[in-house]
């Protein structure tokens, strides 16, 4: 017998990366937000890699953080060990990358989530959705219980029909041996939803005190880290953990190969698709068979735990042949297993049936965030459940859904492909994925997205207030280096030659002399200083936009020319079907996916630049005859 429950604005099912980040923004908007869990113990776990971060996800997380989201702030907290990779290219694959404390990760999370105003978390198993006149009103439990609202955001992770496999051994669970939640996956695809089976696994843990590290090669982390959230500026650790790195042996593929009738991947067992960029030991063996070795890192999982997570070495082996795997790795040979890796199968919505604010087509007031729209990693999980908190939030509020588009963030790339392009594996965010990847940079996530999140009310007055003095330090600075002439003197001639620097005559502007590959901003100092108090995110910031003036202008260039097509938009009412001369194919994508604008409209496949055309023409008339019945 159900009974009611309680009333909010949103209500958040599923507490992972997504939902935390969906219910503090909802929250911090000021909707009543409830935020419902199968288990509480579980907020915010890691139950892969304890790692947060890395090249284009750490992006997002700076992103996140310029919003407001928390994601960044927490692994401010709780790093263990940080580390910039991809130094030694451009500022546009710089990414961060830091080790986690999985616990403290989780339990500083639980703690943000339970002190925050109109947020109420709460353990139960979300078991049906209240639809009425395809509007989402609520959610019913387990229990009984009956929670209505304006607002729901999705955010099941891997839960949906969850079903752990390891080698011959399967059963319905979710991550961790946590309950799966079965009747909800029902409750969508009675609801007319598309479905659609997807795998991920995970490595086995082993015991520290079996490691033989003196076969393996340390990794440290940054002696002078930096960190993801704009609001962190101390917070160093002196005694930062490292990781270690060793590799497979031929005798590691020899017992995979021998034991690949007992690969569930291989015998059929498995169903759902895996990740193409993060395969099992197995997979890689198999496509990789002319590698002699691949490599294997061995990451702490915290402070006060023995485990250690064994990355590279994802498999749904059987137990006994991943303790074999283990053994013949060098440093592992007496290593001891304390978890044993498994594979999950989930299911995943289609995520063609998405509009870009993560809202569903097919009903509305239900949006959905993180592995249930098909991607992999906590980072494009919490990208999306921020966004869809805030649209979620907005809804309730009857204001316009923020979208960003493929400009202004890697977020925008991300959720543009989701709803667009959909994806037939668990998708994740590469940096090649963003066309204008010198524009979202690391570095000036702030610049792009601050001024979004303090408009929508994410980020606070003080803190746009330091974000506009950074913004205008950096820009008086930028023109003083372009008015300010540096005499060549015999000292400054002296300094250059011992850079390697082509000597100059007479004098030369400080910021023609920065625009050589050879000079610095540090360089210019010594020179020429800063009559401003600059720090080193805004001088990382002069140095940047200075030296890659000419790139990035060319890139606005382009993004200008796209905003003319994502300006031009297409009213939900068009029926494809009677417009003349596109192509069939084209036709039936168009009256799939429902573009909103003719930009992304030609980001569909299957659909031409004829079509898009002919789609113009069409729209041009399509307005005049509206605008003619007034």
């Amino acid at each position: 017998m159900g009974y009611h429950a309680g009333d909010y604005d949103v209500i958040v099912i599923g507490a992972g990366h997504a939902g935390c980040e969906s219910a503090l923004a909802s929250a911090r908007m000021g909707c009543n937000t409830l935020l419902l869990t199968i288990n509480l113990d579980m907020v915010a776990f890691m139950p892969c890699n304890p790692s947060i971060g890395g090249p284009a996800k750490g992006h997002v997380v700076r992103e996140i953080d310029a919003l407001g989201g928390e994601m960044g702030r927490n692994i401010d907290k709780t790093y263990i060990q940080m580390r910039m990779l991809n130094t030694g290219k451009g500022p546009a694959v710089h990414a961060l990358r830091a080790q986690a404390d999985k616990f403290s990760y989780q339990h500083k999370m639980k703690e943000t989530i339970e002190a925050t105003p109109n947020l109420t978390l709460r353990q139960g198993m979300a078991e049906e959705l209240i639809v009425e006149d395809g509007v989402c009103k609520g959610v019913i439990t387990k229990t009984g219980a009956e929670y209505y609202s304006k607002a729901i955001v999705l955010t099941t992770g891997t839960y949906l029909r969850g079903k752990v496999i390891m080698g011959e051994l399967m059963y319905e669970s979710g991550p961790n041996n946590q309950q799966p939640s079965i009747k909800l996956s029902e409750s969508l695809r009675k609801l007319g939803f598309d479905l659609v089976r997807f795998k991920t696994g995970t490595p086995p843990r082993v015991h520290k005190d079996t490691i033989d590290f003196s076969k393996t090669v340390i990794q440290p982390g940054d002696d002078d880290p930096k960190f993801f959230s704009f609001e962190t500026k101390t917070g160093l650790k002196e005694d930062q953990l490292p990781c270690w790195l060793t590799y497979t042996s031929e005798d590691t593929h020899d017992i995979i190969n021998a034991n690949l009738y007992r690969a569930p991947m291989f015998s059929g067992a498995i169903e759902g698709t895996g990740p193409r960029y993060c395969p099992s030991i197995e997979d890689k063996i198999v496509r990789f068979s002319d590698k002699p070795k691949h490599q294997i890192f061995l990451e702490p999982e915290g402070r006060n735990t023995s485990e250690y997570y064994v990355q590279g070495l994802s498999t749904s082996m059987p137990e006994d042949v991943q303790l074999g795997i283990l053994r013949s790795i060098p440093g592992l040979e007496k290593v001891e297993m304390m978890r044993t890796g498994y594979a999950i199968e989930y299911d995943a919505v289609v995520p063609t049936q998405l509009k870009p604010s993560l809202e569903t087509k097919l009903v509305s007031g239900l949006f959905t965030a993180g592995q249930i729209n098909g991607t992999s990693g906590y980072e494009e999980a919490a990208g999306q459940g921020v966004m869809a908190g805030i649209n979620a939030a907005r809804k309730v509020q009857e204001k316009e859904a923020i979208v960003l588009d493929r400009s202004e963030g890697y977020i925008g790339v991300l959720i543009d492909d989701l709803v667009t392009k959909g994806t037939n594996e668990p998708y994740r965010l590469l940096t090649s994925r963003a066309e204008y990847r010198l524009l979202l940079r690391h570095d000036n996530a702030d610049l792009r997205l601050t001024p979004i999140g303090h408009e929508i009310g994410l980020i606070s007055d003080e803190r746009y207030e330091t974000f506009l003095n950074k913004k205008a330090l950096v820009e008086q600075e930028i023109e003083r280096l372009n008015s300010t002439k540096i005499k060549l003197d015999d000292q400054v001639q002296k300094y250059l030659e011992s850079l390697e620097s082509a000597q100059l005559n007479n004098s030369v502007s400080a910021i023609s002399l920065l625009r050589r590959p050879e000079i610095e901003y540090a360089h210019i100092e010594q020179m020429s200083p800063s009559p401003y108090e600059l720090d080193a995110e805004m001088k990382e910031q002069v140095g940047i936009q200075v030296k890659y003036a000419g790139y990035i202008e060319k890139q606005y260039n382009q993004v200008e020319r796209l905003r003319k097509m994502e300006k031009k938009k297409i009213p939900d009412d068009i029926e494809y079907s009677e417009i003349h001369g596109i192509a069939t194919e084209a036709k039936q994508k168009l009256a799939k996916i429902r573009p909103i604008s003719i930009g992304q409209a030609s980001r569909i496949a299957g659909v031409t630049p004829a079509d898009i055309s002919i789609l113009l023409v069409y729209l041009e008339h399509y307005n005049r005859v509206v605008a003619a019945r007034g």
